[in-house]
């Protein structure tokens, strides 16, 4: 098979990821319309995300945040968005990259998608692709009681979404 030069696997995922962006504009100019809420997923070891410490040690590898009504600040930039919500009753700011959003889930419409979370300025290695899935179908009370295995974590590079879909 001949090699991938144009590495059409990225592409397809920076594709994907704008789609994960226009999302976020639009929430953040107009707000979210109708039904509509999203779980976003993310790698919080991603050395560009920025979490209080508090955040980073209850969440050591990653971390499912929910925008749906109580969310302040989107503020939403080619390579990232900026929000502020409240955990345990205290604001907190995240900056999160779109390199390390590894889903994204619209459960209004069953719209989600998965991607392989890659750390600032690394790409895959050749013959590697870059994992991009998407998903049909969720479960939003599944997906904010979902537990995180740290077994799950160590043995999977990319978030599968199942856990968001009806069983």
């Amino acid at each position: 098979m001949p090699e991938d030069l144009m590495r059409y696997d990225l592409l397809a995922q920076n594709a994907l990821k704008g789609v994960v962006r226009d999302a976020l504009k639009i929430a953040a100019t107009t707000g979210l319309p109708g039904e509509h809420h999203f779980y976003i997923a993310f790698n919080t070891r991603h050395p560009d995300v920025t979490v209080s410490e508090k955040i980073a040690q209850r969440y050591p590898r990653e971390m499912t945040i929910v925008l749906q009504h109580q969310y302040w600040n989107l503020h939403v930039y080619d390579d990232r968005f900026e929000v502020e919500l409240s955990f345990d009753n205290v604001p907190e700011k995240l900056i999160i990259p779109f390199d390390a959003v590894k889903g994204f889930l619209d459960p209004a419409v069953q719209f989600g998608l998965q991607f392989e979370s890659v750390a600032a300025g690394k790409r895959p290695k050749d013959g590697e692709a870059a994992k991009v899935a998407p998903i049909a179908g969720g479960d939003a009370e599944a997906a904010a009681e979902a537990p995180e295995s740290a077994a799950q974590d160590e043995a999977a590079k990319v978030v599968s979404l199942d856990h968001f879909r009806k069983k």
